[in-house]
């Protein structure tokens, strides 16, 4: 089993389902450029890697915890650009989850802890913002300018210990 040290970082459209519903074809396009005109040049730009995408959502793998904050700013800021342009009903909203931790490497995919974790507190998100792990933040801090709020110990679902996770704004 191969393992190494990464910063994952977890996205989800927020009410997909609505959108999909309301206009299938304006949602799939919309989607479909964002993620390829923006987010996947924003995580090479930032020496990421797009694991996979999750339909509504992707999975990317940093070697910095840096970058990929660096990244999920950036792309949160590039959506929300856009929807100031799009119809409020009908626009794209995001919410992130960094984590930095051991990952197990099978194929191109990652699996463990650090994965799940990420995608527990992408969970727990706000919309538009991105909520990182503790862990994540310790290695960040005063490295990038972003304001940055403490929300406190969460409990993960089917994650044992607390998370101390941070929003970055």
């Amino acid at each position: 089993m191969q393992r190494r040290l990464a910063a994952i970082l977890i996205a989800d459209v927020v009410g997909y389902s609505r959108l999909v519903e309301k206009d299938e074809g304006k949602t799939l396009t919309a989607l479909g450029e964002l993620q390829a005109t923006t987010f996947q040049p924003l995580i090479i730009a930032h020496s990421g890697r797009l694991v996979k995408l999750t339909g509504d959502g992707f999975i990317a793998e940093f070697s910095s915890v840096v970058e990929a904050v660096s990244c999920a700013i950036a792309m949160q800021n590039t959506a929300a650009e856009h929807r100031r342009s799009s119809d409020p009903d009908s626009s794209i909203v995001y919410r992130m989850g960094i984590n930095l931790g051991d990952v197990v490497v099978e194929g191109d995919d990652l699996l463990g802890d650090a994965v799940n974790i990420a995608a527990r507190l992408e969970q727990l998100c706000p919309p538009g913002d991105v909520l990182m792990s503790g862990s994540a933040y310790e290695h960040l801090a005063g490295k990038i300018d972003a304001t940055v709020e403490y929300v406190g110990e969460q409990h993960l679902k089917n994650i044992h210990g607390l998370s101390k996770p941070i929003i970055c704004r």
